[in-house]
């Protein structure tokens, strides 16, 4: 197999679906025989400073020419003008989980801005790999040719040994039903409006722990707090920060249902996992998860309408008998999902497909 160097920016450890969907296939390439080099960006992408983009114009030189170069979209589409200058020598992939200008919280300018200079980054490579069909349709005002995009989507880890039958097991319905929300905490993922929802359903026996970096929008995560705290519901609802994997099976195979009330994913892999689990899903019709989560294995809402999630939380609240049925739903959602050896064996196509035709590149300012 053929040597990939791997950039991606900040820390590869960091506990979001997009790091460790870049884990995850690197470790799969590598079980395939190839040598995988993953390389560090400036953690300041997508916002990078004067010194993040010298460092990847440096980096980018310093790698033999012909090199086959996967580059994370967290760092590649705030990186056009580093991108463009080695686009001949190099070949590059891109590697989009969604499109920079989707985060929440963007002014027009910078959402704009953004728009931009990714498509002018992504006209540069000669491939990019998409998470999604979702992702691939945004890309679609990118300008990038259909012929030119690949769809690998993220593999799902169930738990280990016994399979979940958690609602099929007796339980006292007077006991507070479990919710479990798997995300950092920013303004995308809609930790706000979850909060609001459940601030009108006090009456009804439920806690919620929320796992998920607390750190990486300070100022979000200071708004939550209060906001939880003005509702009276700090007994209920616990921010838990980020866990370990074996902390997150166990928080997965004790819940009753997962919760994730986002403005936008470009796939979802907390849904996905969530699933494989055999929890029911109450979340949001954005990105992949309308895809993903069909009418057996959870409700979806608009991500702007608050009043449907609180009505979807109302009803699994309070018919069991529809729990039971999503999470046996949800267990058969899960066993057509993909796994990561071949999501791994995918990419590996696509990579060596790419690197074998070099009329792919077809670079256009």
């Amino acid at each position: 197999m053929a040597t990939l160097e791997f950039l991606l920016p900040g820390n590869p450890l960091t506990a979001t679906g997009g790091y460790e969907y870049d884990r995850r296939i690197a470790e799969g390439l590598r079980g395939l025989g190839w040598t995988v080099r993953v390389r560090s960006l400036d953690s300041s992408f997508p916002f990078p400073t004067a010194h993040a983009l010298i460092d990847a114009q440096q980096q980018l030189a310093a790698l033999a020419a012909g090199s086959l170069v996967l580059i994370d979209g967290l760092a590649l589409g705030a990186m056009a003008e580093v991108a463009q200058a080695h686009a001949g020598r190099l070949q590059l992939i891109g590697l989009v989980h969604h499109p920079l200008a989707a985060e929440t919280g963007l002014s027009q300018e910078l959402a704009a801005q953004l728009v931009e200079s990714e498509r002018r980054a992504l006209q540069a490579v000669r491939m990019v790999i998409v998470t999604s069909d979702s992702t691939r349709r945004a890309l679609a005002g990118y300008g990038v040719a259909e012929q030119r995009i690949a769809v690998v989507e993220p593999g799902v880890e169930g738990p280990h040994g016994t399979h979940i039958e958690s609602y099929r097991r007796l339980r006292d319905e007077n006991d507070p039903l479990r919710m479990l929300c798997v995300a950092t905490i920013t303004p995308r993922k809609g930790h706000d409006r979850l909060v609001d929802a459940l601030a009108e359903l006090r009456e009804y026996p439920w806690v919620l722990n929320c796992v998920g970096n607390v750190e990486r929008s300070p100022e979000t995560t200071s708004a939550l707090r209060a906001r939880i705290a003005a509702a009276g519901l700090e007994q209920r609802i616990v921010l838990t920060g980020e866990l370990d994997a074996a902390a997150l099976d166990r928080q997965l195979r004790s819940a009753d249902l997962f919760v994730l009330a986002t403005r936008f994913e470009g796939y979802g892999m907390a849904v996905t996992q969530a699933l494989a689990y055999g929890l029911p899903v109450v979340s949001t019709r954005t990105g992949a998860i309308a895809d993903l989560v069909s009418a057996e294995a959870g409700i979806l809402v608009d991500p702007n309408d608050g009043t449907a999630l609180r009505e979807a939380l109302a009803h699994i609240l309070t018919d069991s008998a529809l729990r039971v049925r999503l999470a046996a739903g949800a267990q058969r959602v899960a066993t057509n999902l993909p796994s990561w050896s071949a999501a791994s064996q995918q990419l590996s196509e696509v990579l060596t497909h790419a690197s074998r035709n070099s009329s792919n590149t077809a670079f256009q300012s």
